[in-house]
């Protein structure tokens, strides 16, 4: 492995982990400063306090040594047993600040998440250059931590449309992993992404983190110094095979690596700029995958704070909609941005300006059938790990993306089951999902030639459709020649759309080239 950061070379791996807290986000800082507050508030306590065990605790070397980069309740136990006290480990259900493990781990994380509100997240500018031209050159990334705000984290720190996946302290429980120093997280992240650990770099800052990333046979490992030289001796000593203080030191290894650029820019955007001539664009966006990336739990797909200060944007300079497979409340309450269209359930129920809802009456009388189809759902799957039927006004939507691979058949065979049983459905698919559908001739395409009728656009505007799945492909036939569409994360020969961009990142970058092209034309 090489022992420098001149002699390393990103494509040399397949993929990189990294991990979250003190490797990407300062939230590092965050989390040291909470547990600070909530052991000194136990040690306080004691009947003992002005014993040297009751000290105060010290975040470096205490917090380094004990309690970064593992799950909470363990971070909490070794401290504690470092310091000679034996408490109960109780329940993850204890009260914030009871006597027990849970207890002060619960406070810990009750003060994390009050100083995350008060104070924001911020990130560690060369980590996040790095991470940025490592995806520009199409290198499958993920993020591991043992938190279980991985997400929330991600989203205020507008990063997370820039993983392939993650694993966090959530998945850890339902997958029943082991905490870092154990190996599990980064095998599970790898497996993930569909490369061996072997073929693997991992990016630590903590000691658990690093013997976990060497556990789990990664070929290097790279430790990220974000404390003194203790702490960069102990990096070395549990098995980092590079130590660097900020992954910018690596930026010029991977500056000469080549990489490809989104057909989206240079000479594509003069075609781009040639198909607007002198109008204004109407934006029809897909949401998950588009705007978000796409997520193990629907839930969690959240604008980024930095797409939705585009969309802010977008809304003041033109006409918006979004058209999603999701539920028309559900996608309002996500997006939550005013001066927008919205289409739900893959166009079946449309809100127009002015408040009226629209939906094919034949939709309406399917209804019956969905309800029932859900119900059969829920009892075949109930026992598959990881599957998630969601009932949907106008579709049964089954998630398999955490199932384990060896069952995905398994749950297609429970969908095609139901739908043999109810005729006045169809099956579609898309992402990691299976949909029951009303069965008549509507989708995307006919929403979107609805919205384009009933916004009155005239000759001022020309349409642009922006989506990721093969859902939107109808959207994007439905343009033909009279609009423009662009595919994300798509191979140009994997979609009739007529450009193709790499990410969620491009298409806020692309959302942002369209505002500045109308500032510049007033």
């Amino acid at each position: 492995m090489p022992a420098t950061a001149t002699e390393f070379k990103p494509r040399d791996h397949a993929a990189f982990v990294f991990d979250l807290d003190g490797v990407l986000t300062r939230t590092q800082e965050v989390h040291a400063c909470a547990w600070k507050r909530a052991f000194d508030e136990y040690l306080q306590a004691r009947d003992d306090h002005q014993s040297q065990s009751a000290r105060p605790f010290e975040i470096d070397p205490e917090y380094y040594r004990y309690v970064d980069g593992k799950p909470r309740y363990e971070g909490a136990e070794s401290f504690l047993h470092a310091r000679g006290f034996s408490l109960p480990r109780g329940d993850p259900d204890d009260p914030p600040g009871k006597g027990t493990v849970c207890g002060i781990g619960n406070r810990k994380n009750e003060l994390f998440l009050r100083l995350l509100e008060e104070d924001g997240v911020q990130t560690y500018p060369g980590s996040l250059r790095f991470v940025e031209r490592l995806r520009a050159q199409g290198m499958p990334l993920a993020v591991v931590s043992s938190s279980k705000n991985c997400v929330a984290v991600l989203a205020a720190a507008g990063m997370l449309d820039l993983f392939d996946a993650k694993i966090d302290g959530r998945d850890a429980s339902a997958q029943r992993l082991a905490g870092k120093p154990r190996p599990d997280i980064f095998i599970a992240a790898a497996r993930r992404l569909g490369v061996e650990p072997a073929d693997c770099a991992a990016v630590e800052d903590a000691i658990a983190g690093v013997e976990a990333a060497q556990g789990a046979d990664y070929r290097c490992v790279i430790g990220v110094n974000r404390g003194g030289e203790e702490q960069e001796r102990a990096l070395w000593e549990h098995g980092a095979d590079i130590v660097v203080t900020d992954l910018a030191e690596l930026l010029e290894q991977s500056d000469s690596q080549p990489g490809g650029a989104a057909p989206l820019e240079a000479e594509a955007m003069d075609t781009l700029e040639d198909l607007l001539e002198s109008h204004e664009p109407a934006l029809f966006l897909d949401y998950d995958g588009t705007l978000t990336p796409i997520v193990d739990r629907p839930e969690d797909a959240v604008l980024s704070e930095a797409m939705r200060n585009t969309l802010s944007r977008v809304t003041e300079h033109f006409v918006t909609a979004i058209i999603s497979g999701r539920d028309l409340d559900d996608l309002r309450s996500l997006a939550a941005l005013e001066g927008v269209v919205y289409a739900g359930s893959h166009g079946f129920d449309i809100a127009l300006p002015g408040g009226e809802r629209k939906s094919p009456g034949e939709a309406q009388a399917a209804l019956p059938a969905l309800d029932r189809a859900g119900e059969m759902l829920e009892q075949r799957l109930e026992g598959i790990e990881g599957v998630l039927v969601e009932r949907k006004r106008f579709a049964v939507t089954v998630h398999y993306r955490l199932v384990d691979p060896s069952r995905h058949d398994e749950v297609e065979t429970a969908v095609d089951e139901a739908l043999a049983a109810h005729e006045q459905l169809r099956k579609r698919g898309g992402k990691k999902i299976f949909e029951l559908l009303p069965d008549i001739e509507w989708d995307k395409g006919e929403a979107l030639r609805l919205l384009l009728d009933a916004l009155e656009l005239g000759d001022r505007c020309v349409p642009v459709y922006i989506g990721d799945d093969v859902t939107d492909e109808d959207a994007f036939a439905a343009l033909e020649d009279e609009g423009i569409s662009i595919a994300v994360g798509r191979k140009a020969d994997d979609t009739s759309a007529r450009f193709v961009v790499p990410d969620t990142t491009a298409v806020r970058r692309l959302l942002e080239w369209f505002c500045d092209r109308s500032d510049a034309c007033r």
